[in-house]
């Protein structure tokens, strides 16, 4: 019984921690996805910003 016990419990510890770790991974990399425009985003209204100010003092 303590084989087969431990066993059952192994199966139901991966059967809720592969599906948490897919999402996890789902999460992150949306995320860094994310991270990556809202840099890019950034970078080009500095830009646009700094070119009209150099525009209005010109």
């Amino acid at each position: 019984p303590g084989i087969s016990e431990a066993l059952v419990a192994t199966a139901l510890g991966l059967f809720a921690a592969i599906p948490a770790v897919v999402a996890y991974n789902r999460f992150a990399s949306e995320s860094d996805s994310q991270l990556q425009q809202s840099s890019v985003f950034g970078e080009e209204l500095a830009s646009i910003l700094y070119r009209q100010t150099v525009k209005v003092k010109n």
